[in-house]
Parts: structure tokens; sequence; C-alpha cells
């Protein structure tokens, strides 16, 4: 039969069941059986993977379905449409819109509402529409405010005084709004949750004590809600008066900003921090780059310096899967090329994850196909986030009173990521090492240009100081 194994490895790397090697990850998984309704089961892919929530989907064929013989036949592709957006109902409309508006210190939290660019402005007009609404971002996939309103509290990963201090929480597409053990609302906290999938379905355990729960489109109720309140006269009166907590915002927001900067400085050693690198690529780079972030415990502090206000224009990882920048940057350029916006792409990436991105495969690729990026690896001598996380179980156990070298977590001496990069684009590519604040500010803009000029660029950014780290004290990289 045409398709039976004709090789030894067809033995070896034949399982019972290949999709569900990946069917935990998957919006769907199928197996072709037969070519004679591939064109069915290929589009039944495409709608659940384009319909909400989104997600990955994956298709496997024998070898001998997938040699099969075919008639031509013809689809009509109108008809395999996604679903269309689901939208609240009208009582939840008028339930959810009063309890905003009467509320003193209401809060909002969003996690991936900015997936679509479209929630976005959504978002900032019922701000606008009930004065004094705060937005946490936890940034779970892409922006869901921007930064520069008053209303954004920035981007935090479950834990900020706003949430325990709230009587109103609306939580909207949102997978942890927070973490209970270390942050939580009061307990006569009124909690609304708004998602495209408030059960999560695929999560073994999730639950927010919320008075009601409603399966809906972000940004179709975001306009329900500011829509209602507007045309509603006994609502829209009443939040015309409180432009007092208006102005309050704008006061607490310029405070944020005011701190925000002053951590953005270099040391009187000359060495930086990550809030000063970052600070310096926003300043860099171009107005509308795409950040694809992978800064794991610094994701905080490059946020805040990031301050991204554009939508589409922050890029992280919606789940687990460390190392997944490396080729979402280059295919996040693919497809903004393929639109036709060229836009420049900036990937700042931990030095852990580096390693796990591949990126021997990365850059190879990225030069091989002409994708040029620009890469900051954050290089701070090793994993962080172990340490972190053994301390929020054992504050005072014998790990917390070890080095990072006895934890094993620590790099030093560190590789040398630029030159694994330039290695793998076969030397076509911009690789430096940044020791001090004066390198930095030297090398950043001609990595900037290389990126402009159709190349790739890797800066390793030597946080806190060059000691331990490869190439520490020399800005240019030999070779």
């Amino acid at each position: 039969m045409r398709g039976s194994r004709t090789e030894y490895i067809h033995w070896i790397q034949d399982v019972p069941d290949q999709k569900a090697i990946v069917a935990q990850y998957c919006r769907y998984t199928g197996e072709i059986k037969t070519g004679k309704n591939i064109k069915q089961m290929v589009n039944r892919a495409l709608q659940f993977a384009m319909s909400d929530p989104k997600g990955p989907v994956y298709l496997v064929g024998a070898r001998e379905a997938m040699e099969e013989d075919l008639d031509p036949y013809h689809l009509e592709q109108g008809h395999w449409h996604p679903v269309e957006p689901s939208a609240l109902t009208q009582g939840a409309v008028e339930s959810i819109a009063k309890t905003l508006v009467e509320a003193k210190e209401p809060l909002l939290i969003s996690g991936y509402s900015g997936r679509n660019h479209a929630a976005v402005p959504e978002l900032v007009k019922l701000t606008e529409m009930v004065k004094g609404l705060r937005v946490l971002d936890t940034g779970g996939s892409d922006m869901c405010f921007p930064a520069d309103n008053r209303a954004s509290l920035g981007v935090r990963y479950g834990v900020d005084t706003s949430i325990e201090t709230a009587d109103v929480i609306l939580v909207v597409d949102c997978d942890v709004p927070w973490i209970n053990t270390q942050c939580h609302p009061k307990k006569d906290a009124k909690i609304i949750h708004i998602d495209i999938d408030p059960l999560k379905q695929q999560m073994p355990v999730f639950y927010l004590a919320a008075m009601a729960r409603y399966r809906a489109d972000s940004c179709t109720a975001f306009k329900q809600l500011h829509t209602y309140i507007n045309g509603n006269e006994e609502l829209s009166k009443k939040v015309s008066t409180y432009d007092d907590r208006w102005e309050n915002l704008e006061k607490q927001h310029k405070k944020r900003l005011e701190i925000i900067n002053h951590i953005a400085r270099p040391g009187d050693d000359g060495n930086y921090n990550v809030s000063y690198l970052t600070a310096c690529v926003r300043k860099a780079v171009p107005k509308d780059t795409i950040f694809c972030i992978e800064a794991v415990t610094n994701t905080a502090f490059v946020a805040d310096q990031i301050q991204a206000s554009i939508p589409g224009s922050w890029i992280n990882c919606g789940g687990g899967g460390l190392g997944w920048s490396g080729g979402g940057a280059l295919g996040v350029k693919m497809a903004t090329d393929a639109e036709g916006e060229k836009k420049f792409v900036c990937q700042i990436v931990g030095d852990g994850t580096f390693l796990f991105s591949v990126p021997g495969s990365v850059y190879w690729i990225s030069q091989r196909y002409k994708i040029p990026v620009l890469t900051i690896i954050l290089n701070n001598k090793g994993w962080n986030a172990p340490r972190k996380s053994l301390l929020l179980v054992h504050p005072d156990g014998l790990g917390s009173k070890v080095s990072n070298e006895e934890l094993n977590i620590s790099f030093t001496p560190t590789p040398d990521y630029a030159g694994i990069a330039k290695a793998a684009a076969g030397h076509n590519l911009w690789a430096e090492h940044a020791s001090t604040a004066k390198e930095l500010n030297e090398l950043l803009p001609k990595a900037v240009e290389a990126v402009m000029n159709g190349m790739g660029a890797v800066l390793d950014a030597h946080l806190d100081g060059p000691q331990g780290k490869y190439g520490g004290g020399k800005a240019a990289l030999v070779g």
C-alpha cells in the first residue's frame, strides 16, 4: 500500500495516540483517517483555532491516509467562519453598570482582553465614563490598557494594593487576577467576572468568589456598558459628579510615573539596573515598536518603563512555556511585514529563557530568511525565579541562607550569549555586550540602526555590573 512503512524509524517512532501528546494544550485535536473529508477536517480545526477562546489545534494523519488519491471537490468557504462574539444580556448590562457607577473605589482587572485590539479603546471609553475606575493589567498576553492613561495601574502579577482596597472589582478576561496567599480582596468586596471562558475549563482548579459571572466577549461588553451608562439618565447624571475622582486619578498617575522615572537611573559606580536599561531601550526604538517580553521576574520593572500605550505593542506569553520569545519575535516580525506595516520588533528576554529559546535555531532562521529583530538579554547571572519560588514557601528555610551557586541556579561565569547568536547567524548579526551605562548608551543606537538596516541585533546587557559575566568590561564582541 502506498504510504506504508519504508524506513526503519517508521516502526520505532510510532505511538498509539500521537495527538494525546499535545491534546492538553490544544483547543482541538483530530486524526485524519481519510482524505475524502480533509477539507472539512482542516476547516473544523481552523474554526476552533479562530473562535474564542482561541488557541492551537492539532491534526495528525497516517502516511497511508496522506497518500490517498482524491477526486477534486469544492467547499463553500463562506460556511466556515469562526463563531461570532457573544454579548452580555440586557439584565447583566444594567446590573453591572449600576454596580460600577455606585462603587466608591471600583477596579477592573484584565489579562488578555487586549488580544482584540479594538477592546482597548472601548475600555478607555468605559474608564472615561465611570470616572474613578482604575485598570490593573496582569500582562496575560497583550497590552489591555494604555499605560499613559490616568486610570492605569500598570502591569502586576496578582499582587497590588488596589486589589485589597477596592469595593467593586470587575474581572475581565483574566486567568489569575490575584494570588490569595499574597493578596486578596476584602471580604465585602463585590466581584463580577466577565470572560470568554469564565469556568476556565482547561484549568483543574479555578475559583473566584464572584457575585455574578458571565460568558461574553470583552470588547462587546465594554461597549455595551459605556453606551448604556451614557444613555441612562440616572447613571449619567451620577457619574457627572465624579470630577474630583477624575482629578485624583491624574495626581496618582503622575506620582506613580515620577517614582518609575526615579528608579531608572544608573548607579554611582556606572552600572545600571533593569529599569534604567529598559528606559533607554524605550527611548532608542521607534514609538510604534512591538515588544515581545519574556523578562520573568523582571516583567513588572520592564512594563513600568516600556509604558505600552498602542494596542498590540506589548506581547507576553499567555501561558507556561519559557523560551517562546525567540521564535515568537520572529513570527511577530513576519506577521507585521506580511500586513505591510513592517514594524520594529524588540525582544526583551532573561538570560535563562534566552537559552531555552534554542538560539542556535532562532538566529540561523533570522539570518536565513532575513527577519531582523532586536534582542535585549537581561543578564543577571542566572535563574532568579527558582529562588523567589523557594522563598515564597520557605522564607526561612535552608535554601534562603545559601548562595545561587549553592542552589545551582547561578550561570557564573556566564555563556557568551551574544556570541552564541552571532555564530548561529554565520556572523551576519550585530552582537555586543554592555557592561556599564556608558557602554549601553553608546551601543543601543548602533543596535537599533543595524535592525533598521535589515540585520538582526543582540545586546547582552550586564545588569548591576560586569562581574562574572562574559565580556565584562569590554563593549565589543571579538570576531
